[in-house]
């Protein structure tokens, strides 16, 4: 079964950085297709930042030039470097997974989601 741990998680302020940290587990090779995704309170989950299946990353406008995302295959984790973070940047960050890569990326696609981890940025 397809497990999704995220870590890295903190609180910071304006400009500062922070690492993020996407364990998977229960699969092998490019079955599944990793994603980071970040929901603030009383707004809708979105999708930021995902490599595609030709190695390149794609990012959201909200992060772009700011936030990095790499990978890991041996150790099957994602990461997100978020660096010149701002008070925006505020939310529950999600790790997600789902078959076949795409681009934006679409919540309700992802089947296997991680419990997220808490990034808050203060002024």
């Amino acid at each position: 079964q397809v497990q999704l741990v995220e870590t890295g998680g903190g609180s910071v302020e304006v400009g500062g950085s922070l690492r993020l940290s996407c364990a998977a587990s229960g699969y092998t090779g490019s079955a599944y297709c990793l994603g980071w995704f970040r929901q603030a309170p009383g707004e809708e989950r979105e999708g930021i930042a995902t490599i595609g299946d030709d190695g390149i990353a794609s990012y959201a406008d909200s992060v772009k030039g700011r936030f990095t995302i790499s990978q890991d295959n041996a150790k099957n984790t994602l990461y997100l470097q978020m660096n010149g973070l701002k008070p925006e940047d505020t939310a529950m960050y999600y790790c997600a997974a789902r078959s076949g890569c795409s681009w934006p990326l679409k919540p309700d696609t992802y089947t296997r989601w991680g419990q997220g981890t808490q990034v808050t940025v203060s002024s």
